[in-house]
Formats: C-alpha cells, structure tokens, sequence
C-alpha cells in the first residue's frame, strides 16, 4: 500500500513538473538554437579577422574571443541534446541513462564549459588591462604563442578539476526536475563534497571580482587617456570614440556576467551553508507536506542555472556582435543628439542677438527722442 502511494506521489509530482510552464522543453531548445546561431557567427568573424589581421596584439585578443565562443558552443552541444532527451522521456531520466555514467558526464561538462567562460573573461579582462595600462610591457612580452599557452593551461586545470568527482572527491547528483545534473549541494556525508561545491562557487566569485576589477581598471585609464588627448584635432576625436565604445562594452560585459553568474553563486553558497540541494525536490514531492521553502529554492536554482546558461548565449554578443553592430548605431545616435542639442543652442543664442539688437536700437532711439524733446522744451522755456 505504500509502495503504491509513493509510486503515485511520484508520478503526480512529475506529470505536475511536466505540465507546469516553468519547466518546459522549449527552454533548452531556444536556447540551443540562438547560442549555437551567435557563437558559430562569432567565431567565423573572428578566424576572418584573424587571418587578415596584421597587427599581433589584436590576434591575441580574437584568440580569446574564439576560444570563448568555441568554449561556449561545445558547452551547448554537449548538454541541450541530454535535456532535450530526457523531456522525451517523460521527465525519466532512467530512461536515457540507465547505468547512471550519463549524469556524471552531465555533470563534467556543466562544471567544465561553466567555470571556462568565467575564466577566459577574466584572462581577456586582464590582457585588455595590461594593454591599456602597460603598452610597452605589453607589446614586448605578449606574444601569441603565450596566449595559446594560457589557453590550454585554463581549460585543462578546469577540466581536471571537474573530474575530481569521477575520482571520489565530490558528487554529481540528478538536479530537480530531473532533466540535468550538477554539483550536490546538501550530501555532507560524500567524501569532498561540501569542498567541491564550496571551491565551485569560490572560483566562480573569484573570477567574477578579477574580471570586474580589470575592467574597471580599464575603464579608468581609458577615460583618463581621453581626456588628456582632449583637443580638436581628427586623432583625439578617433580616439575618443574609440573609448566610448570600449566602456560602453566593458559596462555591458560586467552587467551580463553579474546577472547571469551571481544568483547560481550566491544560492549554491547558501544551499551549502543549510545543507540543501536540489535534488530534494524529488523526495519533499513523497511527503505530504513539502516545505514551501525548499521547493522555493529549487524553483530558484533552475532559474539561475538557465541565467548561467544564458551566459553563453550572450557572450558572443557582448564581446565581438554588439560592437559591431549596435555600439557604432549607439554613438552616432548619440552624437546626433547631442550635435542636435548644440545646434538648438546655437540658434537660441542667435536669436537671442537678434532679438537684443532691435530692443538696442529702440532703446537708441528713445534716448534721442527724449533728448530731442528736453532741447525743444528748453528752448521753448528761453524764449
């Protein structure tokens, strides 16, 4: 008798997950088609620009940008496939993965094309700092071959780190509803477990305060340089605009990465701390009064583990798309309104003059006028 009601609690709990609009397959597939879409264009601009690029400290630059978006687009090849099949089946993931090595490869590739983007933003925030703020340092020691080099070391170090649960440190565990896998948050029990996820979510934070540092670094010396080169001359207005679109671009790097980042952070942190995980979710649906809290943060965690995903949807936009194609349309809207501006007080000043002069010359003429008069009046008293 209570293997049939929790047969059935289960059953209702997933025809529930599958009906409800907040878990639905349409998520991972938009959100597959537009990512594979930015990042295959993103990296077909930048081996175009590469290959035509004469200058080298630009070619270090795209090589980050491409890794990012080829990072980025294996990230989406290798899970949304797995999402979309479990949806399939019914929200079953037994269905697809049987012997269970599926979620730990899941797993692998969340942690893996998760913590890469953070930190090749972070390499790229510090390259463009080096390259504002020591030039010649810069161009003598930054060499292609060195950002190759940095490249590898990134994605191999977290690669490795990820399979620290395939080698007994840490778990990978079915997340609610049933459709990924991530880092367990609540099994203090599993050996490393709680310092798995807590390095997870430090290294995430950490690589989120260099990149907003440089950044900001960045941002600063730009607009410093800008000002110093204040004149009339065609070069100072090349490079002013030039500055405005790299601190319009770096403020939008900072807003996707915190918005996108921060919420899956801050809740694994603090699933840590209370010894929770999403994968609870499934077992408070067997009791008949789940806690309202839980299923609160677990509605939570799927959403900001759809803002983390977003990020690599975003990251071609934001890096190499947008500069191209919306900054540019951003400055010359903004210059003609503010060309517009100068011109509506230039005409108010003319017209200003223009009406001063007639209040002058009547002012001219009263004063003679009155002066005529006083003479015609003493006169007339002489006589």
């Amino acid at each position: 008798m209570l293997d049939s009601n929790v047969s059935k609690a289960l059953q209702d709990s997933t025809d529930k997950s599958a009906s409800c609009g907040f878990v639905s397959v349409f998520f991972p597939i938009i959100m597959m088609v537009t990512g594979m879409v930015g990042n295959s264009l993103a990296m077909l601009l930048v081996y175009n620009a590469y290959r035509r690029k004469e200058n080298k400290r630009k070619k270090s630059f795209l090589l980050c940008i491409g890794s990012l978006a080829l990072t980025d687009l294996f990230g989406q090849v290798l899970t949304t496939p797995i999402v979309i099949s479990v949806y399939r089946a019914d929200l079953t993931w037994e269905r697809v993965d049987s012997s269970g090595s599926l979620c730990a490869f899941f797993g692998v590739c969340m942690t893996t094309f998760g913590l890469c983007p953070l930190f090749l933003a972070s390499a790229m925030a510090i390259e463009r700092a080096l390259a504002i703020t020591a030039p010649h340092w810069y161009s003598h020691y930054m060499k292609t071959s060195l950002t190759k080099q940095v490249l590898v070391i990134i994605w191999c170090l977290v690669l490795l780190f990820a399979l620290l649960p395939v080698a007994g440190v840490g778990q990978y565990t079915l997340q609610w509803p049933g459709t990924w896998c991530f880092i367990s948050t609540g099994d203090k029990d599993v050996t490393g477990n709680t310092f798995f996820a807590t390095t997870f979510a430090a290294l995430g934070i950490f690589s989120l305060l260099v990149t907003m540092s440089c950044n900001v670094v960045t941002i600063r010396a730009l607009v410093a340089r800008c000002k110093a080169k204040a004149s009339s001359t065609q070069a100072s207005k090349q490079w002013e605009k030039l500055t405005t679109e790299t601190v319009i671009q770096l403020m939008g790097i900072m807003c996707v990465l915190l918005t996108c980042w921060s919420p899956l952070l801050i809740l694994m942190l603090k699933m840590i701390s209370t010894h929770t995980s999403s994968h609870h979710c499934k077992s408070a649906a067997l009791s008949l009064l789940p806690s309202q809290d839980l299923q609160m943060d677990c509605n939570f965690f799927l959403t900001a583990i759809r803002l983390a995903s977003l990020n690599q949807i975003l990251d071609p936009w934001v890096y190499l798309l947008l500069r191209e194609i919306l900054l540019r349309k951003f400055c010359q809207v903004a210059s003609a309104v503010s060309r517009c501006s100068l011109e509506g007080q230039k005409e108010t000043q003319s017209l200003d003059v223009i009406n001063k002069k007639p209040i002058q010359s009547d002012n001219v003429q009263k004063q003679s006028l009155n002066m005529e008069n006083c003479n015609l009046n003493g006169g007339n008293e002489e006589q």
